[in-house]
């Protein structure tokens, strides 16, 4: 390896946590600097992913690459280690662009209390755990990675958020934590059982010299610390109390990136590690997924608040990566994957819009809203864009996000009940139907018909500036993904094939 190999991940996990270190140091006063170091810092992060790209082996991206392993903790036998595949890719790339985005959206977006320090050093220290999590080839460290993110969005519901914030931030506290508890004790079991915390070793062992018994029970800690993380029904609510606090840039990163976490966390650790307690827990997790794909639907269809309606949309949108994850099939896992970038793509997208319409209009309430086409027509043209990309219409991301992991449940993996995960199917499609309806009711709502009284003489201004440098890479991700999703099935496929046996 040359030099770039050998240093590129740990430069993609640590140059956020330099840049957070040079913000701190600067005086809060000197506001231009901080922004400038945070932007910066952000930009050569994503430098070095591109440097990453250039050099990745695609015919080889079933294989972990640029890899890491060095002694860190012998008392207990964990290493630093760290490896890239076709799967933790996209994910690290999607993580990256995200966090540039939302610098550059927050330029002239900065909620109250006015602290760009503060935020931007949050921001960078949530790039580090995003990061490293995905890059993370032991368990101890993945944990690591895995509970960083959960003090700066702590902090950024509970400082920057709504008038809720500290409900909302003790909530999203405590329910990560209580899930993350349940996983570590999970990773120590691997551990004492197996003598080792690294990932490619006890996925090539396959829990062989584990009783069956004993898997289903490390798999529950592991689904309890995951499924929280996703969110998936029931653990699902403090997912919308989170969103509808936090600000923009919280709920852009919290949508676009953390809910992967868990679901990354389902197909890198506890499916091919666990794989007889998988097959038992399977059937359980679509069924899970399924209801939360009606259910959030149905929330979605109750709201009032544009915010919270994105946010139960979540809800439903995961339960779609879920079920790809619960057929145990390459299709399926394909399927998922990219149904997280596309995911991230698309709500992370619906999420800054309502940031902006909510910065324009002072209120996110779907009943004092409407006229948007009118008042602010860029602004209103990319809503229903977007919109139309969650719904999941052919030729943008959304489809290939949906339309794969309904498909995948016709026929799950050998061992699994066919039938029912058929019915999954059919209800996963009604999900679909349902989706169409909130959506549409919500454009229709937002956008459509001619501004109320209190906002007809107001000046709207459409899309600034730096909204459009944040939002067009995603605009144009949503739409290269739908017209060719080979892009992302193209990175996946062999290292699916190799985890879960093709």
């Amino acid at each position: 390896m040359n030099w770039f190999q050998e240093w590129a991940l740990t430069l993609a996990i640590f140059l956020p946590a330099v840049g957070m270190v040079i913000i701190l140091a600067i005086p809060r006063a000197e506001e231009n600097a901080i922004k400038v170091v945070a932007l910066l810092t952000s930009l050569v992060t994503l430098g070095v992913g591109i440097g990453i790209l250039a050099d990745f082996d695609y015919d080889r991206a079933g294989i972990l690459q640029f890899r890491v392993n060095e002694p860190w903790i012998d008392m207990i036998q964990s290493r630093y280690h760290l490896g890239l595949d076709g799967i933790s890719l996209p994910m690290l790339i999607l993580s990256m662009v995200v966090t540039v985005l939302c610098i550059v959206y927050s330029w002239n977006h900065f909620p109250e209390p006015h602290n760009p320090k503060a935020l931007l050093a949050l921001i960078l220290l949530l790039e580090v755990g995003m990061n490293g999590t995905f890059l993370a080839e032991d368990l101890i460290l993945f944990f690591i990675f895995f509970e960083i993110v959960l003090l700066p969005m702590f902090f950024m519901i509970g400082v920057w958020g709504g008038p809720n914030r500290e409900y909302a931030s003790i909530k999203f506290f405590l329910f990560t934590l209580f899930g993350s508890a349940l996983m570590l004790l999970g990773f120590l079991a691997l551990f004492f059982l197996e003598g080792t915390f690294q990932i490619p070793e006890l996925t090539a062992r396959a829990g062989v010299n584990i009783a069956e018994v004993t898997q289903n029970l490390i798999f529950a800690g592991l689904f309890l610390g995951f499924a929280i993380k996703v969110p998936m029904f029931p653990f699902h609510t403090w997912l919308p109390d989170a969103h509808t606090e936090a600000p923009t840039v919280g709920s852009v990163l919290l949508a676009a990136i953390l809910l992967k976490l868990g679901t990354y966390g389902f197909i890198r650790i506890a499916m091919p590690t666990l794989p007889d307690a998988a097959e038992t827990w399977a059937p359980w997790i679509g069924l899970l997924a399924v209801i939360g794909i009606i259910y959030g639907a149905l929330c979605c269809l109750a709201q009032t608040d544009m915010k919270r309606l994105i946010a139960f949309s979540s809800v439903s949108h995961m339960g779609f990566v879920m079920l790809g994850i619960a057929t145990l099939t390459d299709f399926g896992m394909n399927a998922a994957i990219f149904g997280m970038v596309a995911h991230g793509l698309i709500t992370g997208m619906l999420f800054f819009l309502a940031g902006s319409v909510q910065h324009a209009y002072g209120t996110r309430e779907m009943s004092r809203l409407g006229g948007l086409l009118q008042q602010a027509p860029k602004m209103g043209w990319i809503l229903g864009f977007c919109a139309m990309a969650s719904l999941g219409l052919p030729g943008l991301a959304g489809f290939w996000g949906e339309f794969p992991a309904v498909l995948s449940a016709y026929q799950p993996a050998p061992g699994l009940p066919v039938e029912a995960f058929r019915t999954f199917m059919v209800l996963a499609a009604i999900g679909t139907v349902l989706a169409a309806g909130y959506l549409l009711w919500m454009y229709q709502r937002v956008a459509f018909g001619t501004p109320k009284a209190e906002f007809a003489d107001a000046h709207i201004h459409d899309v600034s500036v730096p909204e459009w440098i944040a939002w067009t890479p995603l605009l144009l991700g949503i739409v290269a993904l739908g017209v060719y999703p080979e892009i992302i099935f193209g990175l996946t496929d062999a290292p699916v094939q190799r985890l879960f046996g093709g």
